[in-house]
Formats: C-alpha cells, structure tokens, sequence
C-alpha cells in the first residue's frame, strides 16, 4: 500500500509538541510491515544541519497561489525504510519560529498544501491513502475533492486526517483563503468551508476526509459535547460514523531506559537499582539537594492553561510544605513562566525550572523524577505519562482523554492500577491525591517499587495501533473488480464441465423411470371428477335453490295455498258473530256532561 503522510512537523528533524512524536515513529512502523510510506514536511531553518546535510535535491517546480507564482523546492532524505520529503520555500520557512507567529499563517501553510498535491505527479508517487495531520495541512483533503478530484491522478486518492489537537484549527478570515486558494464563493458556506464568519482549515478537513480519527478513544467521545467539541461538536457528531480514536503509541526504542545513552545509568523492571544514580544525577545537575528521600515531582510540558498549570497555581505553597521537590521543563505563557521563576527563587534548593526545550534534560527528568505530574485540563492523548511509565516514573494525572486510556488509578483492595488520578477538575482534589502517592513512597515502599516495575513492563509501543490504522486504511480503498479471463471455446473440454442444463430437464433425468411414465399434471376439476365414485357422475347438476326446496317438501306442502296478504287473512279468522257486532259509538266529554244536566232536570 502507498501511504502519504502530510504534517507540520515530524521527528527527529523537527519538533514543537506530540504530532511530531506520533508521525515521526508511526511512519517506520507501517513501513517495517511491507508499506511504500512517505512523508511531506515543511523545509523550516530550525532543522538541524545534520539532517539538511543529508538531504538531496529532487526537483524544483512553482506553485500558482492566487496572482502568485512562489517557488517549491524538494528535498529528500531516507531513513528507516521512509523516505522523508522536504518543501522548500525560504520565503515561507526560513524564519526563526516553526509557527504560531506572524499575520500570514494562512498564506504558509496555504502552500505548504497546494504544494503537497502538485509535486505528487512530478514525483511518480500517486499514494492510495493520503493521511493529513492537525490544521496545517488540513486544506489538503479539501482542495484534493475542490480542484483536483477531475483528474484521473488524483480520483482514486483516499484521505485520512487525524485530529490531534482540536483547539488548535487553522482560523482565518475567508476572503484570505479565497485569495491564495482560488476557492468560489460557493463552497463559503456553513456546511462546507466556512466556520462563523470565518474560513477554518480544520472544519475543511472534517468535511472532506474519508475518515477521521483522534488520538484516543476517550477524547473521541469527549470531542463531540459541547464542552469539549471547541465549536465543532455538531461537525463531529454528524460525522460520528466515520470518526474513531486510535491510541497513540511511542518510540519503544527511543525511550527504553535499559539502552538508552542520555542518562546517567541504564537499568530495568528486573533491576532498578540504576535509577536511584539518575535521581542523584538530575539533582545534581538541576542544583538541587541531593536527597534520596525527597519524593521528586516532575513536569514535562508546554506552559499552557490546558495542562492545568493553573491548578499548581492554587496549591503551590501546600505542596511544597510536603517533603518533595519540583522540577519543571516547558516553554508557553509568561504566567505560567513567572509563576515558577517565582517558586525557583522561593523554594531554593527545591525547585528548578528550565524554560526551553531540551530533549536530554527531558529523558532525565522520566529517569530521574519519582512522581510525574500531569493534571491536564483536556487531554487529547498525551505521550508524557506513557514515557514516564516506560521508565519507572509514576504518573498522577487528571481522568480526561489520552490519560483516562492509560493510567489507571491504583486501588489497594484489588491491587489494580498503574499510577494515580483525579477527576473533579479541582486544585484540592490534585493536591489530596498527591499527599496519598506520597504515602505510597514514604510508607509502601514495596507497593511503589511494584507500581514502577508494573508500568515499565507495559505495552507502549505502535504495533496493535499500526494495524488499527491499516485496518482503516484498506476499509476505505475503492473496491476493484477483478477482470474476467476470456478463455478461448477450444480449450475447454466439454466432457470435463458440461453446460449447465435447465432446472426442470436436471430433475427429470435424475428422478427414476417410472418417473418418467408420470402423466402430465391434469386440471383440478378433472382430477377431482376422476377420482369420484361412479355414483358421483351419476349426480344430477345442482338446482336452483327454490327448485331443491320445492322437490324437497312434501305433497302436501304442493297443496298449500299460496299466502294470502295480512288483511284477508285476519278478515277470515275473525268469527261471524264478531261480523254482527254494532259499532261502537264514541262519546265525547261534551256529550256526557249534556246527559248529566238532562237527568238532573228530570
């Protein structure tokens, strides 16, 4: 199968947050299983010059964007089994941020998927899955199925987009997109491109993907309420049917604490005793006490409101009156920044905060640290908590998204659990939480110890949620029907495969022969009549219902008058004396009354 992967970053080359993770190590996983898999990025100058030095020039082309006419270089790169295609274009990428800065974001990423189509048939690549990642290359499926479903090249491309983050969707205003696209007017409406007045990359791809997926089940589902949805809920629940959550996975080999060169000792679930020298090692390095019996807290994230930083806000100073220590690693919002610059200064010796982005820093911190913080607000899928539990780092997290799907709560009565959780999204809740994993530490040591080896020992990896992928992948494949071999008449001999012979002509010859001597079926009547009794054909036709009954009664009955009407026949039953009788005169009550004054005169 020829898959195309389009996205905005991709590791190892580049990196802002977790799409880069998950295309970077699903794209090796489906090629190790038989794939032709590519995948298209943008050329930005943040790359590292190890991997541009290893690129090669394919081809050079322009790309018609509007009234402009911008170049497109192509550079590419091979690297287990995936060969990797850079965009080039130093007007649109050669800044000093990856993206999330300056006005013209719509034109970036605008070309970044027009160019994406039209180098395919440069390239004699045609893919049969075309799978797009988050807004910046959400335009793809769209203008696929708008400008370029008449080509034959193109009509028989399917398209997968993957959410990744809803929030974040490519929100522009619609006479921009009309501008750099050439998209009519017709398709601006509130079924199609347009989003609230606006032209919305994201919306353009839940409209016009084969499928949609998410990067987990939970946020699958979350994504389809009001509270979640981010405005498109209603977009999502009409397209429920093609809308599923694939958990992400992470690079086992990548992040494997038994082989691993970053950190200071390499151990494993059967012998531990190299991470107590990591925990000495990252206090050390980070300027801390180094205190064996310090629960360390580690946070590894991007410094937004959505990771529930704000939580930590609220209850800082009652964690930190435990015996515990922070260390902090992210970039993101001055609040967040100065909240622990602040919480550096305040608690020293007990915190350390680092404000970039430091991927060995990052490994030694899941080596390193006892508890991993991460009380997101929502939570797509998250890929922290599972490199923390590869590494024997215990996780407490919030039970949203990606989270809820791979840290279950630990339960004492059952001895179930990997980790711990809060639901409520409340600051007391966390810290209530926090002091009960560090009675853990403090007073179980050897239910900690089990919660470590338990989470190290767990399936991580892309190998089930590959096949998912390919399963929808192969479901949404135009279904070709295989052509009909024409095989001369003088090659197949008749004696080995007869013609076969009508229904009726089969069953005559197999039934036996006095089958045959069977005589025709005969009409009803005739049958019923031959079967009768002589005596049957002897019986008269029937009669009319007036003549049966008059041949039925007897002679007297033939001898009855005919009915005579009602007034004779009273007439002849009244007696003669009857006949004689005077009629009876009626008397009034004037009459009376003249006969009673008669007599009373007399």
């Amino acid at each position: 199968m020829n898959i195309l992967f389009a996205a905005g970053e991709c590791v190892p080359f580049i990196k802002t947050g977790g799409l880069a993770d998950v295309v970077g190590a699903l794209a090796p996983v489906l090629a190790a299983k038989g794939h032709d898999v590519r995948v298209m990025v943008p050329k930005y100058s943040a790359i590292p010059q190890e991997y541009c030095s290893q690129m090669h020039h394919v081809l050079d082309f322009y790309v018609q964007l509007g009234w402009r006419s911008q170049y497109c270089g192509v550079e590419a790169l091979e690297q287990d089994g995936v060969t990797y295609y850079f965009i080039d274009n130093e007007y649109y990428f050669r800044r000093n941020y990856i993206y999330g800065m300056g006005g013209d974001e719509y034109e970036r990423f605008a070309f970044f998927c027009r160019a994406c189509l039209e180098v395919l048939p440069r390239l004699g690549f045609k893919p049969e899955i075309l799978h797009a990642h988050d807004w910046q290359s959400g335009m793809i499926p769209a203008l696929l199925r708008i400008q370029y479903d008449a080509d034959p090249f193109y009509r028989d491309i399917r398209t997968v987009y993957t959410i990744h983050n809803l929030q974040y969707q490519g929100i522009f205003g619609v006479e921009q997109i009309k501008d750099v696209l050439g998209i009519g007017d017709e398709y601006f409406t509130d079924d199609k491109l347009e989003c609230y007045g606006c032209a919305n990359f994201m919306k353009a791809a839940l409209v016009y993907s084969d499928e949609i997926t998410t990067v987990s089940p939970s946020y699958a589902e979350e994504i389809q309420t009001a509270y979640f949805g981010e405005r498109l809920d209603g977009l999502l629940r009409a397209r429920r049917n093609h809308l599923s959550g694939v958990l992400n996975g992470i690079d086992t080999v990548l992040y494997d604490p038994m082989h691993d060169p970053m950190i200071a000792a390499n151990y494993g679930p059967d012998d531990m005793s190299g991470r107590a020298e990591c925990k000495r090692a990252l206090q050390r390095e980070l300027g801390l006490e180094e205190d064996p019996d310090a629960m360390v807290i580690g946070i590894v994230s991007r410094l937004s409101s959505q990771k529930g930083l704000d939580l930590i806000d609220h209850v800082i100073g009652q964690i930190m009156e435990e015996h515990v220590q922070l260390v902090v690693l992210g970039m993101g919002e001055s609040r967040y920044v100065n909240l622990f610059s602040w919480a550096e200064q305040q608690y020293h010796g007990r915190v350390a905060a680092r404000f970039q982005m430091d991927n060995a820093l990052a490994h030694h911190i899941y080596a390193g640290a006892d508890l991993f913080l991460m009380p997101s607000q929502f939570e797509p899928c998250g890929l922290s908590q599972m490199i923390a539990l590869r590494y024997g780092c215990v996780p407490l997290v919030r039970e949203t998204g990606g989270l809820r799907d791979t840290v279950l709560s630990y339960n004492r009565y059952n001895n179930a659990g990997n980790g711990f959780s809060f639901f409520n999204y409340n600051a007391h809740d966390m810290l209530f939480v926090i002091r009960r994993a560090m009675r853990y530490f403090r007073d179980r040591k050897e239910t900690w110890q089990m919660l470590q080896q338990r989470g190290m020992r767990g399936d991580y990896g892309w190998g089930a949620s590959a096949e998912t992928y390919l399963a929808l992948y192969r479901s949404i494949l135009p279904q070709q029907e295989k052509p009909v071999e024409e095989v001369p008449a003088e090659e197949v001999p008749v004696e080995v495969k007869p013609v076969a012979k009508p229904r009726a002509t089969r069953k005559k010859e197999a039934a036996p022969e006095k089958a045959e001597e069977k005589p025709a079926a005969k009409p009803r009547a005739t049958r019923k009549k031959e079967a009768a009794p002589e005596k049957a054909e002897e019986k008269p036709a029937a009669k009319p219902r007036a003549t049966r009954k008059k041949e039925a009664a007897p002679e007297r009955a033939e001898e009855k008058p005919a009915a005579k009407p009602r007034a004779t026949r009273k007439k002849e039953t009244v007696p003669e004396k009857a006949e004689e009788k005077p009629v009876e005169k009626k008397t009034t009550r004037k009459s009376r009354t003249v006969k009673k004054d008669a007599e009373a005169t007399k």
